[in-house]
């Protein structure tokens, strides 16, 4: 009769648990990624239609462009609990449609050469945070709470000085937000992980799916969106 030791046991679900949270994580960036590319397509779209682009950024819809994202963040956050996970999914790309007309202005100020820079150095950034934050034994629970105080300060000066138009200021707090979303891809990614842990194998797990691509998703958009600010070039 054919025995299985304790340890090979062990190891199987060790294996097995591996498998899974891979598994889980691949399907977080990946919904990542196709918000992404989806973001771009839509921002390219409107930026290369001269009348959809003056009808949204020359007129006072432009207000709805820029807070139309922020808006749809606070609604799916607040009604995730109630969707369901296709619901959830649907929901992500439709926010990601939506912040591609948003971020469509930036193809009509800067250059294709510094959108690609900033976009590839986010990108960057982004990959090796995110990979320290999924390999570290370091606890980042304590970090959390520092970035979201940081968060919320670089959000209200960036609606003060939409009205200000202050340059020094906008550097500054492109500088900090920068440090910020480095901050939190790291705290986001070791956060999905143990979520995965305590909640593995329950079926609110696929919806706290979606939602770790949204906050992974915004890290990247922020962190690309705050360097271009940075080193972008503008159009002549």
């Amino acid at each position: 009769m054919n025995t299985i030791s304790p340890f090979s046991r062990l190891t199987q679900a060790s294996e097995a648990f591996d498998t899974d949270l891979r598994a889980y994580m691949l399907g977080i960036y990946r919904n990542m990624g196709l918000g992404l590319a989806l973001t771009g397509l839509v921002a390219l779209a409107v930026a290369a239609t001269p009348p959809l682009s003056a009808l949204i950024f020359g007129t006072p819809l432009k207000w709805v462009a820029i807070f139309a994202p922020l808006a749809f963040v606070m609604f799916f956050s607040f009604r995730i609990d109630r969707m369901t996970t296709a619901g959830a999914r649907t929901a992500f790309f439709a926010f990601a449609a939506v912040m591609g007309v948003s971020m469509a202005s930036i193809f009509l100020v800067y250059t294709g050469t510094s959108i690609a820079s900033a976009f590839f150095t986010a990108a960057a950034m982004f990959a090796g945070l995110s990979l320290w934050g999924y390999t570290t034994k370091r606890d980042l629970t304590g970090l959390g709470s520092f970035l979201m105080v940081g968060l919320i300060a670089v959000i209200g000066v960036s609606l003060v000085n939409l009205f200000l138009g202050s340059s020094m200021l906008q550097m500054l707090v492109s500088i900090v937000g920068v440090v910020v979303f480095a901050g939190l891809t790291a705290w986001d990614t070791q956060r999905l992980k143990s979520e995965f842990v305590e909640y593995r194998g329950h079926q609110a797990l696929d919806k706290m799916a979606i939602m770790g691509a949204l906050s992974l998703y915004l890290n990247l958009i922020n962190m690309f969106q705050l360097l271009l600010g940075l080193m972008g070039q503008r159009e002549e």
